[in-house]
């Protein structure tokens, strides 16, 4: 007798297209498990990514506005939302696999600093190998969670993480999927929060982008969607339509001048910098004020450096740098300003 899995997996075969990615035939795990008696595997991996504390920790973090006032800007969780939501339509539209898509724009944002990409920067710029959100979103996925044992997700899911990004490369159509999503959405989103913010109007958007796009975020939005699916449809990988595709990019562009580099959203951005900065040095020279979990994983490593290598030392300074990266970058922003003022701001001051 067949389980609920083995004829979800056989309902796939029938009616996803022959370009999609089959549970049946995930690459599987780097670490062996028993297949789940209900659930496939991208489907087990979606939960265990929406079950996780990093997850969780998005609904603090900045998607574009430090400290906006209002409840109605975007924050890195409904980014990460409306990313999955733009994907799953990709993928009923095209009938690709849907576990998979959504285990995918749900991880794909798990590595964000707290503040945004102001923090990622900053980060960047201190530690010796670098940071980036994309590497670190497979780390967390990988290593950070439940105490450094990670959550042993399929290599399709990580591999989607991986390249969510412009320049990545998926190798599947879901992670393909979620890529665009992610373009389409904090575009949109992000020009939706601005003209909210007044930092924009919709007047000020070049006509020769909203002569094509549309002149609000729902018609932007809905271009957009259609575009990709009907450029996609019945082919091997996903596309938009070169005219469409260059008017985005347009749109990302004046964003860039407007908002993202030269807006007035960004002023706040000095103080982040000093903030982390303070915090990174601090932790450098304090490693063990860092929360437990992340002591035994600093621990860990360190003992895993041979007394006699000679490169110790080196290795020592990157193991704690590394360790005071995965620290911070998994700070929310309130937690991130509350443990400065615990380090920096003398008690007496902290009322005002």
């Amino acid at each position: 007798m067949s389980c609920i899995r083995e004829e979800l997996e056989e309902l796939e075969r029938i009616t996803l297209s022959p370009y999609a990615a089959f549970s049946s035939n995930s690459m599987g795990r780097d670490k062996y498990e028993e297949p789940d008696d209900i659930r496939p595997c991208y489907e087990r991996d979606r939960d265990r990514i929406l079950h996780c504390k990093s997850f969780r920790r998005l609904k603090h973090k900045t998607q574009v506005f430090i400290a906006p006032e209002g409840d109605h800007y975007r924050t890195r969780l409904t980014h990460t939302l409306e990313v999955s939501q733009i994907a799953r339509t990709f993928g009923k539209a095209l009938r690709l696999n849907e576990d998979l898509i959504e285990a995918i724009a749900l991880g794909h944002d798990l590595g964000h600093t707290p503040f945004g990409h102001s923090g990622e920067r900053v980060l960047n710029a201190l530690c010796h190998e670098g940071f980036s959100h994309v590497e670190q979103s497979v780390r967390v996925v990988e290593v950070l969670e439940k105490g450094g044992r990670g959550l042993n997700l399929t290599k399709e899911v990580r591999d989607g993480i991986l390249n969510h990004r412009t320049s990545g490369h998926p190798h599947t159509l879901e992670g393909q999927a979620v890529r665009f999503a992610d373009k389409i959405a904090y575009i949109n989103h992000d020009t939706d929060d601005s003209i909210r913010a007044g930092l924009i109007s919709e007047s000020e958007i070049p006509k020769e982008i909203t002569d094509i796009l549309g002149h609000t975020v729902k018609e932007r939005l809905n271009t957009l969607i259609h575009d990709v699916i009907y450029s996609s449809k019945d082919k091997k990988e996903l596309r938009m339509s070169p005219t469409t595709e260059k008017a985005m990019q347009h749109l990302r562009l004046w964003m860039f001048d407007h908002v993202y580099i030269g807006g007035e959203a960004k002023k706040e951005e000095v103080k982040v910098n000093r903030m982390i900065r303070l915090l990174f040095n601090y932790y450098m020279e304090n490693p063990y004020s860092m929360t437990g979990e992340y002591i035994t994983m600093l621990d860990n490593a360190l003992a895993a450096i041979k007394i006699n290598d000679p490169l110790r030392e080196e290795k020592i300074r990157l193991a704690h740098e590394r360790s005071v990266c995965d620290y911070i970058a998994g700070m929310t922003d309130d937690y991130c300003i509350y443990k400065f003022k615990q380090y920096f701001i003398p008690i007496g001051w902290q009322k005002y």
